[in-house]
């Protein structure tokens, strides 16, 4: 009797504890990939029932290139992968019925749409005598076992940390699945290609990510390689330098579930036990963004701080579309917003800076910000994408102070003191003098001539004056109720 394995956003063979077990029964594996377009509909911005907005863009670019790496893991063992689309319920009652399945097993999601649907569909598979069983993988924590001493759930991160650090016991990784007892299961359902789920744009525009990342489990484990070698030991110096190479870029991988977070926090304590923790803090912030979702699953829609529901946004659209394209006018900004587009990604640093200079500059809302970083970051995360924009628009969990707006030009020179990261992203300031590279309206009319570079011609004149929007932003601050 074959045992199925639902697979979602855990495309791993590795330390995946429902493929361990399913395989240590010595029956066959069946593992099962459904497209509930439920809960990953496609479509910029798309909102399921549950209030949180289903994969975007280049999530989807990357969930078709892991799944067809896992596909191939699989294979690799004579293990076939079923993919089918439609609700989960419904797919995985048919593929049971049709392989003689009795179980089915899969990792808990903790997203609140998923979490839902996880709890209906092992509803009605329990109702028609299916063994249904879920085990924990995605976190290193369990989000409803981590309390204050009063009770609640943690709102403020350093008290979650402490409590985390104190209590947390991460065992080591569970190795790779033996499937060779069982063999390859007698009755395998039919199953489609994983390009007929449509997850490849029409008109591909990829190609910089393509360039950058390379999906799937080989190449989560080459990445957390060079992190271990490169970066880890430097994390606390480093990782808030846009122009240098010092984060681990594992976030897309630990998104997809190409790698644990417990392989990576034991890979980390074990290579470099005396300089980890800097980063297995950066690991901490990943699990508190869960936590607060999970206690909070209305999140992705409403502040989090009652009295921003409130707040005076000015939802300009084409101001929104110019910070889209990295047409601002501050080099940091929009080196930031083209570096997202071309490759999937953008630096935490210059996230915090993109996403003040949305919310505060041009009072933006900051939902419209966390729409569009989920349509076109490949590290799309609902928890810690949310987490970080109510962060720095000061209306989240243990959120900046709102009266704290980020200066471009200073966290330019501070985060990119040479200019490399903006010489890289904004290539027509490239020959611009460092001094003036980050202002570049402060440039003379002789370093511009040489520079090639004609203010709003070339490259735009600043759509704000900082000092001013600062202002606006604090007399918006200032008309609210907040506690």
């Amino acid at each position: 009797m074959a045992t199925i394995v639902w697979i979602e956003n855990e495309l791993r063979l590795a330390d995946h504890a429902a493929l361990h077990r399913a395989a240590s029964l010595g029956e066959p594996v069946l593992p099962v990939f459904v497209m509930d377009d439920d809960t990953r509909s496609s479509g910029s911005g798309a909102r399921s029932a549950f209030g949180d907005w289903a994969d975007g863009a280049a999530s989807r670019w990357w969930l078709h290139h892991s799944l067809v790496a896992f596909r191939a893991a699989l294979a690799g063992h004579g293990i076939p992968l079923v993919v089918r689309r439609g609700p989960a319920a419904r797919v995985l009652s048919e593929v049971a019925r049709e392989s003689g399945a009795r179980r089915v097993y899969w990792n808990a999601r903790y997203e609140p749409s998923r979490h839902a649907r996880d709890l209906a569909v092992a509803a009605a598979l329990r109702a028609e005598g299916i063994e249904v069983r879920l085990f924990a993988g995605a976190l290193l924590h369990d989000p409803d076992g981590v309390r204050t001493e009063s009770g609640t759930p943690f709102l403020v991160f350093t008290p979650f940390w402490k409590r985390l650090e104190r209590e947390l016991a991460v065992p080591a990784p569970l190795p790779e699945p033996e499937f060779g007892r069982a063999g390859r299961p007698t009755r395998v359902p039919d199953t489609v290609d994983v390009e007929s789920l449509g997850l490849l744009p029409k008109i591909d525009w990829t190609g910089g990510i393509a360039a950058a990342w390379t999906p799937g489990e080989r190449g989560a484990r080459a990445r957390l390689e060079a992190a271990l070698r490169d970066v880890i030991s430097r994390y606390g110096d480093r990782r808030n330098r846009p122009d240098l190479d010092g984060t681990s870029r594992l976030s897309p991988h630990l998104h997809f579930g190409e790698i644990s977070p417990r392989q990576v926090w034991t890979a980390a304590r074990e290579a470099v036990p005396e300089e980890a923790d800097p980063f297995l803090r950066q690991l901490a912030w990943r699990e508190f963004a869960a936590h607060l979702l999970r206690h909070h699953p209305e999140l992705p829609v409403r502040p989090l701080r009652p009295a921003f529901e409130s707040f005076p946004w000015s939802d300009d659209s084409a101001l929104f579309d110019r910070w889209t394209r990295g047409l601002t006018g501050f080099p940091i900004v929009d080196a930031g917003m083209r570096e997202l587009w071309h490759t999937g990604w953008m630096h935490n640093r210059v996230r915090m800076v993109v996403a003040s200079f949305l919310t505060k500059d041009l009072l933006i809302p900051w939902t419209r910000g966390a729409e569009w970083f989920r349509d076109t970051l490949v590290d799309a995360d609902l928890a810690n994408n949310v987490f970080g924009w109510q962060w720095t628009a000061g209306c989240g969990a243990d959120a900046q102070p709102f009266f704290r707006v980020f200066n471009p030009v200073l966290q330019g020179t501070r985060y990119d003191p040479d200019g490399a990261y903006v010489r890289r992203w904004v290539p027509e300031l490239a020959l611009l003098p460092t001094k003036v590279l980050h202002e570049p309206w402060r440039a003379s009319a002789a370093d511009l001539r040489a520079a090639g570079v004609a203010p709003g011609v070339t490259y735009p004149a600043p759509m704000v004056d900082h000092d001013r929007a600062r202002n606006r932003a604090l007399a918006a601050y200032a008309s609210i109720n907040v506690a």
